[in-house]
């Protein structure tokens, strides 16, 4: 059985979040034994030179005996993530303005 098919054929759920030049792919699979595991890859598009469209990817395996604690632990991350920065995103790419608001220290002569 060639790679391919057998990298699918265990393909038991798959879906897809499409974030800008990054895509992930959520796919559950089965194992030999037939228990079921997550695997999460990030998929990136970069161009080269030439313009050539080339993909870096990075994938996590997750077994059902980590699920609660990664649960825990993404929750906790991302909670606090958005109480310290809130949801809106700080970053050039989504502010038109993120440039001109660089910080500035002034004297107190300056500050009106």
């Amino acid at each position: 059985m060639s790679d391919y098919k057998e990298r699918h054929e265990n393909e038991i759920f798959t879906k897809v979040l499409k974030a800008g030049r990054r895509t992930y792919f959520f796919d559950v699979r089965e194992t030999k034994a037939g228990d079921y595991y997550l695997t999460i890859t990030e998929s990136k598009k970069n161009f080269s030179e030439n313009g050539e469209a080339t993909f870096e990817k990075h994938k996590i395996y997750l077994y059902k005996e980590d699920f609660k604690s990664f649960e825990e632990m993404f929750k906790e991350s991302t909670d606090f993530i958005i109480s310290q920065k809130g949801e809106d995103v700080i970053s050039e790419k989504h502010d038109k303005d993120y440039k001109s608001r660089s910080f500035t220290i002034e004297s107190d002569d300056e500050i009106q």
